[in-house]
């Protein structure tokens, strides 16, 4: 798409220098004149290539989330305070700490003030502003309470990066002990498990006798320590492929699968993808979002396939005639209890007041959940470092009081 720069004079005599990627001059000097803006010179820009577009393709794209929230808030405060939408954009691109967020700003505005919606504007990077930020900020466009829809989704955002937050604090101490485990083992195999063997050797001779699992472990030390090079480069390959293959649709939906079939872990995720159902859903029905819309958006933010596969199928059967709640009631993804509050959010127009009680409710829940499942990891990993500490230590322990009681005879 063309890019041009131009300088306008406005209603009140001031000059204005800007830069847009609207198709051609016509458009830009339409876009000018719906602003109350006399266009004095329009230049379209050379789009380089080369070295500089590669350098960019390194640069991050992504938004802190606290920044994005932050953006969110401030902007709904200004536009509340009755701040025009530009002059407010124009303060918070000055100001913003994040790079990424004030270079995306700077685009952004140059859309808005070529004429664009400023959901059109945000919707051109997904990577910060995703598919609910997006219908959102259009249906508050669209019904002139932007800084409304605005406090909701920074509420929905905060709310959202809690639950991350509390996972992430959850897993922190058992990831800690997986990572300590997982090297001591290597480092027992190669550096002392070898050692011990070398003693037990000169201890017993060569045609000593050992127990059969201070062979097994002697054997994989020397397997570990002579094909290192093919093991760790192995070991690192298949953690890629899978990572890889659980990043394809159907790797996730197996991948998916799966984490609800585990025991504790199904429990937490199922509470955290109906939260995240019923926070997205409410947020968008009471933005004044469409019912079949807010489906296809909200099917694409609960994070698990199987709840995405259920919510695209009670899109369809809405749109035939059902209600969502009779539709909910049929899965057993759901638990009863969010159909019998659709049911009453349905019967009196009030569901997306319904849903946040139930989106609330579940977080709450995983909250619990977490807990639980948390208790549960730290003492099971204490266990099997235990394990693997007992185990060495009777490979080495059996054959010494072996060696020992055939000295004695």
């Amino acid at each position: 798409m063309p890019h041009f720069s131009y300088v306008a004079i406005t209603a009140d005599k001031r000059t204005v220098n800007g830069k847009t990627e609207l198709p051609d001059r016509a458009s830009v000097i339409a876009a000018l004149q719906k602003q109350n803006m006399r266009p004095v010179s329009i230049k379209e820009i050379k789009v380089g290539t080369g070295l500089s577009m590669d350098i960019k393709l390194f640069e991050s794209k992504k938004v802190k989330l606290d920044h994005l929230i932050a953006f969110t808030r401030q902007l709904s405060a200004m536009t509340s305070a009755g701040v025009p939408l530009l002059r407010s954009l124009n303060s918070l691109e000055k100001h913003a700490e994040d790079k990424v967020l004030k270079k995306i700003l700077g685009e952004i505005i140059k859309k808005v003030e070529g004429g664009s919606p400023l959901a059109d504007a945000l919707a051109k990077y997904p990577d910060v502003f995703n598919d609910i930020y997006v219908n959102m900020v259009r249906a508050g466009e669209a019904a002139g309470i932007l800084d409304d829809i605005l406090k909701r989704l920074a509420y929905q955002q905060e709310k959202s990066g809690a639950i991350r937050k509390r996972i992430r604090s959850a897993m922190a101490y058992p990831t800690v002990l997986l990572v300590i485990t997982v090297l001591a083992f290597f480092g027992l195999m190669i550096f002392v498990i070898p050692q011990i063997g070398k003693i037990l050797t000169d201890l017993g001779g060569p045609d000593a006798e050992l127990p059969a699992i201070t062979q097994f472990m002697l054997g994989l030390s020397g397997a570990i320590t002579n094909y290192w090079y093919i093991i760790f480069p192995a070991i690192a390959g298949a953690i890629f492929l899978l990572i890889r293959f659980i990043k394809t649709p159907k790797g996730k939906r197996i991948f998916d699968a799966f984490v609800l079939k585990l025991p504790g872990i199904k429990t937490i995720v199922m509470k955290i993808s109906v939260a995240r159902f019923a926070r997205t859903f409410s947020a968008l029905m009471g933005a004044g979002v469409a019912v079949l819309e807010a489906l296809d958006v909200t099917s694409r933010a609960v994070g698990n396939t199987l709840f995405k596969e259920a919510l695209k199928q009670a899109e369809i059967e809405v749109k035939n005639g059902r209600s969502l709640s009779n539709v909910i009631e049929k899965n057993d993804l759901f638990p009863a209890i969010v159909s019998q509050m659709l049911a009453v959010g349905e019967e009196t127009g009030q569901t997306d007041t319904v849903l946040v009680k139930v989106a609330e409710f579940y977080e709450e829940e995983v909250d619990l959940a977490i807990e639980g499942v948390s208790s549960i990891i730290e003492p099971a990993m204490i266990v099997i470092m235990g394990s693997m500490v007992g185990l060495i230590a009777a490979s080495v322990m059996t054959p010494i009081a072996s060696l020992a009681q055939n000295i004695q005879g």
